[in-house]
């Protein structure tokens, strides 16, 4: 208990002794104090008592007294606004939470002993002011105390005098030293955000913000850490911030309001700032995001908080518009100090790990083995040692407790196996963090190849290469430089691989995605494309809205389907197509992400959406030597082969596209298992010939040469 408590048990003193001087008076007017029923029945002496005078215990008004500065009563007097007269009632309702005696005495006092907690009448009587009517709203629905949470008027189906005060368990907790949250605040309360590495004119722009106005601020997400942000603001207004996980608040609006009063209640309490969000995770069923925002806003109003999300703060959301900030992507110097700053902490904290050998491996600061030979590893053309991994991982828009939890896992992945964090440990890491929303829209793939696994033209590789770029340093190029400017103007990225079935275009698409260390996800266009006028618009645009905050490449296969040209319109099918043309259009260009396009037939799509594209990357049909490297890399080399094996009379003869030649060489290899052993050149142009015949192409002596026999069987 706190030394700084001694006033309020001073005072309850006080109220302990009115108590008894009210029992004392009671038991010269009541014959039967013994009586184990009373209450409960009412006989003729009793009536003739009730209608008698009523008895006065005599007790004058208890002097107002304010608590010591510092003290926790006065502490939350000023928090509350609460009057002397405010605190005496919340003791006189608080005895019984204290002292088990004020129980029997106070059910004696009511004439009830099932009723052990003083009612507003039998409060406002002990403090000696049972006859002052201003007293009596001292307890009103609107006065400090109720709509502060701080006591609870209940019963209110009796008369006002005898309806029963009570003090939430919160309430006495924090008096008597305990801040734990309310146990209501469990399933809503989110992750305290770390101290991120931040820009600190932003921070001191949201903390002076915080104090205009209502004290509400809405931090718009623009690629930057808008959660870590406002955290770090009000630890600079020296705040504790009290995070709550917008996604948690579930559907039913009914417990919204009581919830965002036991936050109110909270904040006041313990002198802290809200922070609420992402409110995209709120529900978005018509009207329920508006009610549950309003019912938290009406409750925090005047108190700090701060909201945030991907999206611009509605009016329709709260009766006062807050003021809304941008938050921005982190400069490049700012993304590589989080992440120093957040390795270096997850080194420190992993203490001893045990290696695969059984050996237990130092995690101390410095000796840890995926930190401190960061500044060792210096990769060619790169930035050295923390700085080259944020830049592997720099397309990714992560919070401080991503980067956070992404760092811990980097660590100990590379701590466990004794080497230093790489990339790969890092990319990894990352993609763990990215939400799995995306995936009941679209189909996920976790990237498998690199770039050492395509076989393209030089050109071909360039884009693909420059898509890369694009992708990782958008947030600094379009973001902090302004080169596309427009407020309806994404930040995205978008690229169309054109190319005949079988170039590698998907597989192109999973190489970025890897190259980034992000998933890539195919977008299917069964679940896409609907019969009925408007819903292929909504299908897509809960795709686009997804996919702008998953740490994702988005791969729209076989785009030119619904990314076709607008037509002439003749009839309502025209112009449904065309409405549909004309959205994807706008939405193409407010989109957030990256977005892969792929078709057969470059030809097929609208010339404006060309425009809208950043990389277009052909994809030839792969020549002789392209081939033979294809040829080599699907056969790899656990493959055993017979020296027979001609892959220069493959690739020389055989005009086959890069998908077609992986398809020959699993067939041959089916081939090679059931012969038991090494795939075989009959094998392999017999794999060939069963692939001409699906392609619909003949087969003739001029390719197939001296092995024609083999394959036609004449």
């Amino acid at each position: 208990m706190r030394d700084s408590g001694a006033w309020l048990w001073e005072r309850l003193r006080l109220v302990e002794e009115r108590v008894r001087i009210a029992v004392a008076a009671r038991q010269t007017v009541d014959p039967d104090p013994d009586d184990p029923y009373r209450g409960q029945y009412l006989t003729p002496e009793a009536v003739a008592r009730v209608l008698d005078p009523p008895y006065d215990p005599g007790l004058p008004a208890l002097d107002p007294a304010d608590p010591p500065p510092g003290s926790p009563a006065a502490v939350l007097a000023a928090r509350f606004g609460l009057a002397p007269l405010d605190l005496d009632l919340l003791l006189v309702a608080l005895a019984p939470d204290l002292d088990s005696r004020f129980e029997r005495l106070y059910g004696y006092l009511n004439d009830d002993l099932t009723r052990r907690r003083p009612t507003v009448g039998l409060a406002l009587e002990l403090l000696g002011r049972a006859g002052i009517p201003s007293a009596r709203f001292r307890l009103s629905p609107g006065a400090p105390l109720v709509a502060g949470g701080l006591v609870e008027v209940a019963e209110p189906e009796r008369p006002p005098l005898s309806r029963v005060l009570t003090v939430p368990d919160r309430v006495t907790a924090h008096l008597l030293g305990d801040d734990t949250p309310d146990p209501r605040l469990a399933e809503v309360l989110g992750e305290q955000p770390p101290d991120p590495v931040t820009d600190p004119d932003v921070r001191d722009r949201t903390v002076a913000a915080l104090g205009t106005g209502t004290g509400h601020v809405h931090l718009r997400a623009r690629g930057g850490d808008a959660a870590g942000l406002g955290a770090a603001a009000l630890r600079a207004a020296g705040l504790p911030a009290l995070p709550l996980d917008a996604s948690a608040f579930g559907h039913d609006e009914r417990a919204v309001p009581a919830l965002a009063g036991a936050v109110a209640r909270e904040v006041r309490l313990t002198g802290a700032g809200v922070l609420l969000g992402p409110l995209e995770a709120l529900p978005d069923q018509p009207g329920a995001r508006d009610r549950m925002l309003r019912a938290v806003c009406a409750a925090l109003r005047g108190l700090p908080l701060l909201t945030y999300g991907a999206s611009g703060w509605e009016p329709a959301w709260a009766a006062d518009t807050p003021v809304t900030l941008a938050v921005s992507a982190p400069a490049p110097e700012t993304h590589a100090a989080r992440w120093r700053h957040a390795l270096v902490e997850a080194s420190a904290g992993l203490g001893a790990v045990t290696a695969p050998g059984g050996t237990a491996a130092s995690a101390d600061r410095g000796e840890v083995p995926g930190v401190d030979a960061l500044a060792l590893s210096v990769a060619p053309g790169e930035v050295p040692g923390v700085d080259a991994l944020a830049l592997s991982v720099a397309a990714h828009r992560l919070d401080g407790g991503q980067v956070r939890r992404a760092a811990g896992t980097a660590v100990r992945t590379a701590a466990l196996e004794g080497r230093p964090v790489d990339a790969d440990d890092l990319r990894a890491a990352v993609r763990g963090q990215s939400g799995a929303g995306l995936a009941r829209l679209a189909r996920r793939v976790e990237p498998g190849v690199g770039w050492d696994d395509l076989v393209l033209p030089a050109p071909t590789h360039r884009q693909l290469r420059e898509l890369a770029v694009r992708a990782r340093h958008r947030d600094q190029v379009l973001g902090q430089w302004g080169m596309r400017p427009g407020g309806g103007r994404g930040r995205g990225v978008i690229a169309l691989f054109a190319g005949a079935s079988g170039t590698g275009k998907t597989m192109s698409a999973e190489v970025v995605a890897a190259d980034l260390g992000m998933d890539l996800y195919v977008v299917d266009l069964s679940t896409v494309v609907d019969k009925y006028v408007g819903e292929t618009e909504k299908n897509l645009e809960r795709i686009f809205t997804e996919a702008s905050s998953v740490n994702a490449v988005l791969l729209f296969d076989e785009a030119d389907a619904i990314f076709g040209k607008r037509s002439e319109v003749k009839d309502a099918h025209d112009r449904h197509a065309n409405v549909e043309s004309a959205y994807l259009l706008q939405r193409i260009e407010s989109f957030d992400g990256i977005a892969v396009l792929t078709t057969n037939l470059r030809a097929n799509l609208d010339e404006a959406f060309t425009r809208r594209i950043d990389v277009i990357a052909d994809f030839p049909v792969p020549d002789a030597v392209q081939r033979l490297a294809l040829w080599e890399r699907c056969l790899g080399d656990r493959l055993p082969r017979a020296a027979e094996v001609d892959l220069a009379f493959c690739a020389e003869r055989f005009e086959l596209a890069g998908g077609n030649i992986r398809a020959c060489a699993v067939t041959a290899a089916y081939a090679a298992a059931a012969a038991g052993g090494p795939l075989t050149m009959i094998q392999l142009v017999t794999a060939i010939a069963e692939e001409y015949r699906k392609l619909g192409r003949l087969v003739l002596a001029g390719e197939f040469g001296a092995y024609l026999s083999a394959v036609t069987g004449r």
